[in-house]
């Protein structure tokens, strides 16, 4: 395993493979009753008969949540493709949730067909982000059914090899933005997804993961210190985004061209979907 001075890879067990970073046991005492009110919200709004299970991912399963700013997510995984209607039952609990506990800055859902996520298409991006980095809420763990992750190429290559497209979409946003909010909505996504893409071009070589993101930048530093500053940046755009244009163009025509055709030429391009 490299070691790199002042970043040690972790993540991965003495076998190289993934370790599931979340927990139920690491959710803050101040979540709890959030994470309670979310089950059984769940529960009540998709039921057995459309519910295969349901997962919890990012700071507060992971135990590094900050009452009053950190987000709840949530990923549920139905028994068919979601529906409209899916949609704006998922819709009405997240706006609920997130007017009734004020530890929370905002809730968001994403939703799935388990059929999905457990396709070969998706094995090394939504497949991957199930088995390593969501925490079993409800229902049976689709992780049983999926393979061991190895922090390798092909996972790169899957889970942010396709920041070549987004980019035009996201200039297109830019340019169409009429608001201070959505120009720091777009900023704090698109940094987000740059700090992380950063950090898995270098992953298979550091043997490592993180979902912090201002480590993740000073990995990538590591590796491509004449990089460091703007991805030190970004890291810093993408806790609470920006309206400041210099950090547009800093994400949009300086590092995030760059970036994704580094990733090109190290990886490859994510393969398309339908």
């Amino acid at each position: 395993m490299t070691k790199i001075i002042g970043v040690t890879p972790k993540g991965l067990d003495q076998h190289g493979l993934f370790v599931r970073e979340g927990a139920l046991s690491k959710v803050p005492a101040a979540f709890a009753p959030v994470v309670a009110a979310a089950r059984e919200g769940i529960t009540a709004a998709f039921g057995p008969e459309l519910l295969d299970s349901a997962y919890l991912y990012g700071s507060i399963p992971r135990g590094t949540a900050v009452p009053g700013q950190s987000d709840l997510d949530l990923l549920l995984a139905l028994r068919r493709p979601p529906t409209a209607a899916d949609r704006s039952a998922a819709d009405a609990l997240q706006a609920g949730l997130d007017a009734r506990f004020e530890q929370i800055n905002g809730a968001g859902i994403l939703l799935f067909g388990a059929e999905t996520l457990l396709s070969e298409l998706e094995r090394h991006d939504l497949g991957w982000f199930v088995a390593c980095l969501c925490t079993p809420l409800l229902g049976p763990d689709l992780a049983e059914r999926l393979p061991r992750y190895r922090a390798d190429s092909l996972l790169a290559r899957e889970t942010n090899g396709d920041l070549g497209r987004l980019l035009p979409r996201w200039q297109a946003r830019a340019t169409a933005a009429g608001t201070e909010a959505e120009r720091r909505t777009l900023s704090r996504g698109a940094a987000r997804t740059i700090v992380r893409a950063g950090f898995t071009l270098v992953m298979p070589r550091w043997q490592g993961w993180t979902s912090d993101l201002a480590e993740s930048a000073e990995v990538f530093a590591r590796y491509y210190p004449e990089h460091g500053d703007r991805m030190r940046a970004a890291a810093a755009i993408a806790r609470a985004g920006s309206t400041d244009p210099r950090a547009l163009a800093l994400l949009l025509t300086e590092l995030g061209p760059w970036l994704a055709e580094e990733y090109a030429a190290v990886h490859g391009v994510k393969t398309p979907r339908p």
